[in-house]
């Protein structure tokens, strides 16, 4: 059903009427994974805006479908949300191989229906793969209804852990103060841990929840509070760094700039069964868009982003490697860098350096331009390797 773009938004949001800033940049990537995975979803939040968005105590946007699924979500502190998320999936693997092992114990029995057995071993061979455990689930739970009901001590504490008979979605959302910054050892530790783990990166390229601080994230000549004459230094390429793993999942993303890319990088990496790390290009508040309708138009803003060459698309699927094929993939088409200034000059985070700052303003815009053309030259450079077996 959720194939294509249209028809994943049929799908019931399981994040909704949240609490962010209108036009947020973020939400709409939340909500997307929501209708893709929400009723098997399990988020780990760092602190910041997706945490006060997604936890406005007493109400949570997050909510639940007809059957009554829906995500689970808990939120911890910037330096330890990936280790947090962690502890979700080690915690899931543990219970999961304690329902191996009940399922093993309860068929031993030779008065075990042989299609019980059956599909306990069907479950056990294929428990990684979602829609098998969907289905396999609903086969499994009458036989364990009325094993315990017999009185067949593993099947009674079966049914105490039947919710663990789905596979879980497990994501760890944070933006790109917690990933780039505070939390980046924890983040690396993560997907160096080579677990099945999806991480989110909202990257607005600024520490947006605590005032508009610079991050790491945030490119060399916009204006944040800590980068006052504009920041000097280029922005660190999180996702390449990733990479370097060769065993991790990455793309970078912008659902305004192509949202058929986007679903697919963001179903691509719930499917590897592997760390995965998706960074979604976010507009913020903070950053000030002049264009008009200003936050209303945040999607367009990233449509233009990448059109001018701010931002890339790209993919890096270590699976295609096994196949003797280039794990990497640049999905956006060649900037027109001719708009490249006007993009900027459209933002009050870029244009406040020229008013604050004239006659430093045109050399910043054309090295942030520059920067933007060596990340993009280096991203056609690594599509363009030749992966084959010889």
């Amino acid at each position: 059903m959720n194939a294509n773009v249209k028809n994943s938004q049929f799908a019931q949001p399981l994040f909704e009427f949240s609490g962010a800033c209108s036009g947020c940049g973020e939400t709409p990537y939340v909500k997307l994974v929501s209708q893709l995975f929400g009723d098997r979803e399990m988020v780990a939040n760092a602190t910041g805006c997706s945490s006060i968005y997604s936890a406005s105590i007493p109400s949570t946007p997050y909510t639940k479908n007809a059957k009554g699924q829906g995500p689970a979500f808990d939120n911890s502190l910037f330096e330890d949300f990936c280790e947090f998320g962690m502890g979700m999936v080690l915690g899931n693997k543990k219970m999961k191989e304690r329902v191996t092992m009940l399922l093993r114990e309860a068929t031993a029995d030779e008065k075990c229906p042989a299609e019980f057995k059956e599909l306990a071993e069907e479950w056990i061979e294929k428990q990684n793969d979602a829609e098998e455990t969907k289905r396999l689930a609903a086969l499994l739970k009458p036989f364990i209804k009325g094993g315990a009901e017999a009185g067949c001590p593993f099947c009674a504490e079966l049914q105490t852990l039947e919710h663990y008979l789905v596979k879980r979605s497990q994501w760890i959302i944070g933006g790109d103060g917690a990933s780039y910054d505070i939390g980046y050892g924890g983040l690396d530790h993560v997907i160096a841990s080579g677990e099945d783990v999806n991480l989110l990166v909202l990257d607005t390229e600024v520490y947006s929840n605590t005032g508009g601080q610079s991050s790491k994230a945030t490119p060399l000549g916009a204006i944040a509070q800590f980068a006052a004459q504009g920041k000097r230094i280029r922005k660190k390429d999180l996702g390449m760094i990733a990479t370097a793993y060769g065993y991790v999942y990455v793309a970078q993303v912008a659902m305004g700039a192509d949202n058929a890319q986007c679903l697919k990088a963001i179903r691509e990496a719930e499917a590897y069964p592997g760390p995965s790390l998706v960074i979604a290009y976010a507009p913020c508040i903070n950053h000030g868009l002049k264009i008009k309708g200003g936050m209303g138009r945040s999607q367009a803003e990233e449509g233009r982003a990448v059109e001018c060459g701010y931002w890339h698309l790209w993919r890096y699927n270590p699976q295609l490697a096994e196949q003797g094929k280039n794990p990497f993939t640049l999905d956006s088409k060649a900037p027109q860098w001719e708009k490249f200034r006007d993009f900027l000059l459209g933002e009050v985070r870029y244009l406040s350096v020229q008013k604050a700052y004239p006659n430093e303003a045109d050399e910043l815009f054309a090295e942030a331009e520059r920067m933007a053309k060596l990340r993009y030259q280096s991203y056609v450079r690594k599509a363009a390797e030749d992966w084959s077996v010889e």
